[in-house]
């Protein structure tokens, strides 16, 4: 499969949307790890703003699933949340804890209103605060992000006043896909070790 060449659209309404994040993410994985000795899953934004919550949301929901998988670790939470402020510091601290760790980095973002509602997975960096004109670093190495809002105009206004069931929707549904995939990848693992 050729998915990590494209930028790799999903309608997160689409019944089906579960399975096929978690099939396009999963042969992203399969194409890159294998020179990593862990994976970073990085969420970010704010559980201050409606739209900006997607990163704190998968986090949540991912948290109590993160713990059965090794080398696997999960920053941002609404808990502990990355945002502007804090994102540079820990970007620096992962260089530093886990110099050999592939980031998967996830983010709301700002688009076209065609495009509201749909999770986008792209091999490569994600540039975040980009949609509200904040100057901060390219992250990651697999890039997540979710259009929640029509950007342009008074950009955190917008993110203020996107509905929560269409974050929660996305959330929960970029959450369950890296579960499954995580599982996939270590039954993959597994099935080559007792062969």
């Amino acid at each position: 499969m050729e998915y990590y060449l494209n930028k790799n659209y999903i309608d997160s309404k689409c019944p089906f949307a579960i399975m096929k994040f978690s099939n396009i993410l999963y042969e992203y994985l399969i194409l890159n790890l294998d020179n990593y000795d862990e994976i970073i899953i990085l969420c970010i934004g704010t559980d201050r703003s409606t739209g900006d919550s997607l990163g704190p949301l998968v986090g949540y929901k991912l948290n109590s699933h993160i713990i059965k998988y090794n080398n696997i670790h999960l920053i941002g939470t609404l808990e502990e949340p990355i945002h502007a402020k804090n994102l540079v510091e820990t970007i620096n601290e992962i260089k530093l804890q886990y110099p050999n760790a592939f980031v998967l980095a996830i983010d709301a973002s700002l688009g076209n209103l065609d495009n509201i509602g749909q999770i986008i997975i792209k091999n490569g960096p994600l540039k975040p605060g980009l949609g509200v004109n904040k100057n901060l670093p390219l992250v990651g190495d697999i890039s997540i992000t979710g259009v929640v809002n029509v950007g342009g105009l008074m950009e955190y206004m917008v993110l203020q006043n996107t509905r929560l069931s269409l974050v929660m929707n996305m959330a929960e549904t970029i959450a369950k896909g890296i579960d499954r995939t995580l599982f996939k990848l270590y039954k993959n693992i597994l099935d080559k070790k007792t062969k």
